[in-house]
């Protein structure tokens, strides 16, 4: 599941490396990945269809470069991802509020390198109820455009609805797919993890692989993102780990290999309060799990 590392076998050799288990489930990628001389060499003739402007790479996943709607330029800028792409979280774990340094790598719009940029605090992550997390950086929205030419994502504050053609962007593996949004899944279930709201993407043409953890969702016709890519089933197995199942509000359960899977991120937007925009888990609209709750 989590499409992260140690549960995906890459057999991908460049420069005689053997990448093995690369983010298809919730565990992580050996973060030594991140820095090796074959990351920067990948053939991006699959990234020639997509645009990688606000895409980033976290080195053991996938992540993107967002705003909200009413971000300001001087706002220091964030970072969405998974919450396993922080590490594997116990279900009921909530991350809050911790001064966390971690570095991304922003993309150019053609899927090259173009800038690193370095976490101040980790906002938020958890793996119950979804599979997110969010980072400030150090730098500002107006900072990242004068220095290198490039915008953020901005993050929906709408519910995503069925039928609404995707794609799901890779800044690990510099490449992307396109389907659509065929439901929205009531309960989605993987070992001893629960997800409410899971975005069920259409087949073919969104089968994510490993290292595509924490892709944004992004809504093709309004380039907003919806979602945050997180799991898929690996080998027709029900609801064990890389291999999530759908259970529905009377209790059936389907499962099928290759139904992937991302979370929904407009949560985000309920929790925030309104006289400062930071995140406060106790809003009465929020979604998102405080720590030690259980959805």
């Amino acid at each position: 599941m989590f499409i992260n590392r140690n549960t995906f076998q890459v057999l991908f050799l460049m420069s005689g490396l053997l990448a093995s288990t690369i983010a298809q489930g919730f565990p992580l990628l050996d973060n030594r990945l991140g820095s090796q001389p074959w990351l920067q060499t990948l053939d991006l003739s699959m990234a020639s269809s997509y645009d990688f402007e606000g895409i980033v790479s976290l080195g053991n996943c996938s992540g993107s470069l967002v705003r909200y709607a009413d971000s300001q330029p001087q706002d220091a800028a964030l970072v969405l991802t998974n919450g396993h792409c922080v590490e594997l979280l116990d279900p009921g774990e909530v991350r809050f509020n911790e001064t966390v340094k971690r570095s991304f790598q922003i993309l150019a719009p053609n899927g090259r390198n173009l800038a690193k940029v370095t976490s101040k605090r980790l906002i938020y992550a958890t793996m119950t109820g979804t599979d997110l997390a969010l980072y400030e950086l150090s730098v500002s929205y107006e900072q990242i455009k004068r220095e290198h030419n490039t915008e953020p994502l901005t993050m929906s504050d709408q519910r995503p609805q069925p039928g609404t053609p995707i794609e799901v962007i890779s800044g690990y593996w510099r490449r992307g797919y396109s389907c659509a949004i065929e439901r929205i899944v009531h309960e989605l279930r993987e070992a001893d993890w629960l997800m409410n709201s899971s975005i069920k993407y259409s087949d073919p043409g969104c089968q994510v692989i490993g290292g595509t953890s924490g892709s944004p969702v992004i809504d093709t016709e309004s380039r907003t993102v919806v979602g945050v890519n997180n799991t898929t089933n690996e080998s027709g197995q029900a609801c064990k780990l890389n291999n999530p199942c759908e259970v529905d509000p009377q209790g059936q359960i389907m499962y099928q290999k290759g139904w992937s899977y991302g979370q929904q991120t407009y949560w985000l937007y309920d929790c925030r309060d309104e006289a400062t925009g930071e995140l406060d888990l106790t809003r009465q609209e929020c979604q998102l799990p405080a720590q030690g709750s259980s959805l």
